[in-house]
């Protein structure tokens, strides 16, 4: 048996050589995981004590379909690496999204935004440029219609549906070239949405509302989204509640009219809450004023062959509030389009 004594012995015979050749070899083995695993992303040193970067993009799609958070299933593109996070590219439907996941796989970010300077007077130019090509490429009509599609518990959606509110409130004619749609998907006769049952069942509780009593659909949506009390404002703004539940539990109603909308968002490519459709064509809020009742009129008037005499009324200019708000912005400074939320929206998985 050896002890201490016969291992010292034992080193002390050992040849040089033998210990050169030794060290050599373990250098080259180190070498050569090292530039295998910069090769090829498939396979890295934390695969030694973790999970590989590609097993964490895997683990996020299944994240994202067990708990349903894409309307319909998400798939994995491709993994990479960017500024410490293991970037994760999703296809959901026929677009792409770029969420983080950190490198233990424990935490998922849906989206992220990047901080690094930029040069304003270039992104002021394109800016700009898009929003004149923007303008210009709009189809006119006699009778425009501008869609907005949200989802009934994004803060985004809430914001447009508030700009579109207030616009209604003070132009009333408004509401013929102005409807808003939802986003969401069926499975069997439930109505699913991007973040979970209770949006989903509002999203039904107000195309119901809009559908079949299309009068009382702007005053209920101006209520609820205060404080997202269904049960009240169905009372204060003298909604039909009998009617209501008749057409949320008739599929050949509520869910039928939720089809039409969820295929128009399908033929639009529509990924995210809200998103603009004016006369068929995919708009830029930010274009024509941005999430302000200002901004939903000129959106509107931006439609018409020739454009009616209320378009040149000046409305709130001012940016609508984001979520539940009990007024119609959280600032009463004017607001431009760039600034604040604008831009912002809720996509699934994104």
């Amino acid at each position: 048996m050896y002890n201490f004594k016969n291992i010292l012995k034992n080193l002390k015979n050992m040849n040089r050589n033998t210990i050169l050749i030794c060290i050599a070899i373990i250098i080259i083995i180190i070498t050569g995981i090292l530039i295998y695993a910069n090769s090829n992303h498939a396979f890295s040193l934390p695969t030694i004590f973790g999970m590989s970067d590609q097993q964490i993009g895997n683990n996020v799609i299944k994240y994202i379909n067990d708990n349903q958070l894409a309307q319909t299933p998400a798939s994995l593109v491709k993994v990479s690496e960017a500024s410490g996070l293991v970037k994760v590219t999703i296809k959901i439907g026929t677009n792409q999204f770029d969420s983080y996941a950190t490198k233990d796989g424990k935490l998922l970010f849906p989206t992220a935004f990047d901080m690094s300077p930029k040069n304003s007077a270039s992104t002021n130019q394109n800016a700009s440029a898009n929003s004149n090509n923007t303008q210009t490429s709009v189809t006119k009509s006699d009778s425009p219609m501008l869609d907005a599609f949200v989802v009934a518990r994004c803060p985004y959606g809430l914001q447009m549906q508030r700009a579109m509110a207030d616009a209604v409130k003070n132009i009333p004619s408004l509401s013929q070239y102005i409807k808003v749609r939802y986003i969401g998907s069926i499975s069997g006769n439930t109505i699913i949405s991007m973040h979970g049952d209770e949006e989903a069942k509002e999203n039904l509780r107000q195309i119901c509302i809009r559908e079949e009593q299309p009068a009382k659909y702007w005053t209920y949506v101006a209520c609820q989204m205060k404080s997202g009390d269904t049960v009240g404002c169905e009372t204060s703004t003298g909604v039909d509640s009998a009617k209501l539940s008749a057409c949320i539990s008739d599929s050949s109603k509520g869910v039928a009219y939720a089809k039409k909308d969820f295929d128009l968002s399908t033929k639009y490519n529509v990924s995210g809450s809200p998103t603009l459709i004016l006369n068929g064509t995919l708009i830029n809020e930010s274009s024509y004023g941005g999430r302000s009742s200002d901004g939903v009129k000129s959106m509107a008037c931006a439609g018409f062959n020739s454009k009616p005499s209320f378009c040149s009324t000046k409305l709130n200019t001012a940016e609508a509030a984001s979520s539940f708000s009990a007024t119609y912005s959280s600032s009463g400074s004017t607001a431009s389009a760039n600034s604040g939320t604008a831009g912002s929206n809720c996509a699934p998985a994104q």
